[in-house]
C-alpha cells in the first residue's frame, strides 16, 4: 500500500538537515526497492525546509515506523510528519492502472 510522508522541519534547522544528510540518504539506501519518490520540499529561496516521500508498504504501522526509523526524525529535524494513504492518479504523463 503506498503512503505519502509529508515533513516539515522545524524553523532554523537547514543545519541540522544538511549535517544529518549522509545517514539520512543511507537509510532511505536500506529501503530503496520500497521507495517510489523522495525528495526535499524547498522554501521560498529554493533550499530544502522539508521532505516528501512515497512508500510502497504493507499498512501505516509499517509507513510509521519507517518515518520514525529515519534519522531526520531521530535527530528530530521535523517539526510535523503527516502520514497518509496515498493512490497514483498519473504516473510518467499516463493514467495510471
Amino acid at each position: 500500500m503506498l503512503f505519502a510522508l509529508i515533513c516539515t522541519d522545524k524553523p532554523g534547522s537547514l543545519d541540522l538537515r544538511l549535517a544529518t544528510r549522509p545517514q539520512h540518504i543511507a537509510y532511505l539506501e536500506t529501503y530503496k526497492s520500497r521507495i517510489v519518490q523522495a525528495g526535499p520540499l524547498l522554501d521560498e529561496e529554493g533550499r530544502p525546509s522539508g521532505s516528501l516521500l512515497i512508500v510502497d508498504v504493507a499498512d501505516r504501522a509499517e509507513a510509521e515506523g519507517f518515518a520514525a526509523a529515519d534519522p531526520y526524525a531521530r535527530c528530530q529535524l521535523f517539526e510535523s510528519i503527516i502520514i497518509r494513504p496515498y493512490r497514483t492518479v498519473f504516473r510518467d504523463g499516463e493514467v495510471a492502472p
